[in-house]
């Protein structure tokens, strides 16, 4: 198909196919409508949360926390350094042994939940600064990000007092000071999945948020503060690697739980090899979204782009890899790019907003060294036709067709909004394809027959799989994947798992 080249100021260069099927023309230009955001308040400066109180880094050192949709500097943050983590570390301690491990169930139970009534009560607070600090749109923040980060806590307090039940009636008692990690593609929903459960079995903890999105992780801090919970049990410290790998090495964590990249993963692993330290890690995604003939088309489209466009791609399990029947390629492709041009790219306040800011200038420039390598081995790309903000990172939704399974697209996680299309002919070549990458994180199935699903479901090596739908999350179904996606679960009794001893 002939392609032209479209170019607004300040936008990425656009391919747009000739002869759509649908011309939308002004039709999805809608009037702005901002979230105020005036009301809510950063801090110029913020310290370590560690002992219950606000503390500030032994190193005197602060980095700079930015919006990736307008460069703005939103706040200087504390950055840890390995005294630092050794003070939090043995508040957690001293938390764990006074006051929180000695704590009826019960009790740790009404904590939690006033954690979780906070996160509610904060909720708009919570949902602006999430889409400032990470570039996400403001409706899945509000609509998805900080309700299920309050529903995790609410989940977990309900199990508090329960374990023994979790555990059919085994012995159980709680690891101690976990040591957790989490990336910036979900800041505060990550925090809740991890402290959560923690402090549902009796553990203290000691997080550490990513250094690019680290400001609702603090904001969490004042709403552990606001909730008295003892102190040591929650801290947070903040900073880059370094303060990851100082809490990683602390000789007195007993446990950490790590989401983010699989090379991290692999440097942890290595490093608490030998050590009595539970792990678990969450780690990347290359998820196969198998679109059979039989299946609902205009339902799947809309399927296909929350899984791979939601959260500007920025998730891990993300459906990245899309492989249809051969016989509905042309139509879905076809549906799927006029569905592209109805979403809406730019600031993430704009309630109207589909498609946000790429989190940081380094992760917008590993999209662009990738799409480019799909170009040079020979995939057909479409990008969607937008008028991209001058400030700020920004990518528009992008598609790849004709694309073998040897290309770096296909293969490696890209954490962005583009999707590499691929066909099928059997169910066993698509189980074939799907299964052929070094992760095992997530995948969908789309058909109209439930046995199909039933099948392939057993077939896909993935640690959750969706029929029907995509990127769904519950408090009580746990998350996790295979291969080098990680082991262990979060979400639901299993998630209590990680954060207990069995005996």
């Amino acid at each position: 198909m002939s392609q032209s080249l479209t170019k607004g100021a300040g936008t990425e260069v656009a391919r747009v196919a000739e002869g759509h099927a649908l011309d939308f023309g002004r039709a999805w230009e809608y009037a702005p409508s901002l979230e105020a955001s005036d009301h809510v308040q950063i801090d110029p400066r913020y310290g370590l949360f560690i002992g219950g109180r606000w503390v500030s880094p032994r190193s005197g050192k602060y980095f700079q926390t930015v919006s990736p949709s307008t460069e703005v500097v939103l706040a200087e943050v504390a950055e840890a350094n390995a005294q630092d983590v050794d003070d939090a570390v043995r508040a957690a301690r001293e938390g764990y042994d006074r006051y929180w491990s000695k704590l009826k169930p019960a009790d740790r139970a009404k904590y939690i939940f006033r954690i979780a009534r906070a996160m509610q009560e904060k909720a708009r607070e919570l949902a602006i600064v999430e889409s400032m600090d990470g570039g996400k749109p403001i409706k899945e923040s509000r609509d998805f990000d900080v309700p299920v980060a309050a529903a995790h806590f609410f989940y977990y307090a309900g199990w508090a007092d329960k374990l023994a039940y979790a555990f059919q009636g085994r012995s159980h008692r709680p690891l101690g000071v976990a040591g957790q990690i989490i990336p910036w593609n979900f800041p505060l929903l990550m925090a809740a999945w991890k402290i959560a459960p923690a402090l549902a079995c009796g553990n203290t903890v000691v997080l550490k948020p990513a250094e690019t999105t680290p400001l609702t992780a603090l904001l969490l801090a004042k709403i552990i503060e606001e909730a008295e919970l003892p102190p040591g049990v929650v801290n947070i410290v903040t900073g880059a690697g370094e303060t990851g790998a100082a809490l990683v090495n602390h000789p007195d964590v007993n446990k950490i739980a790590f989401t983010g990249s699989t090379g991290v993963g692999k440097k942890i692993q290595r490093a608490i090899a030998g050590t009595t330290k539970r792990l678990t890690l969450e780690l990347g995604g290359k998820a196969a979204n198998i679109v059979f003939a039989d299946a609902a088309i205009d339902q799947a489209v809309d399927g296909i782009v929350n899984g791979i466009f939601f959260n500007q791609g920025h998730v891990c399990c993300a459906g990245s890899r899309l492989l249809v029947e051969e016989s509905v390629h042309d139509a879905v492709v076809r549906k799927l790019k006029d569905r592209m041009q109805s979403l809406r790219v730019g600031d993430p306040l704009d309630k109207n907003t589909d498609v946000g800011a790429i989190n940081s200038k380094a992760q917008l420039e590993r999209i662009k060294e990738l799409v480019a390598s799909g170009e040079e081995e020979g995939a057909e790309r479409f990008t969607m036709s937008a008028k991209l903000p001058e400030k700020g990172f920004w990518f528009a939704p992008t598609i790849f067709t004709n694309a073998s399974q040897t290309c770096r697209i296909a293969r490696e996680e890209i954490f962005g909004p583009v999707l590499t299309i691929m066909t099928f002919r059997t169910p066993d070549e698509a189980i074939e394809k799907a299964n052929n990458t070094m992760y095992g994180l997530s995948a969908g199935v789309w058909t109209d027959k439930g046995s199909k699903i039933f099948h392939m479901a057993t077939k896909l090596k993935a640690g959750v799989i969706w029929g029907n739908t995509f990127n769904k999350f519950d408090p009580s179904s746990p998350f996790g994947g295979y291969k080098e996606s990680g082991f262990g679960r979060e979400g639901g009794r299993q998630g209590l798992s990680a954060y207990v001893e069995v005996v």
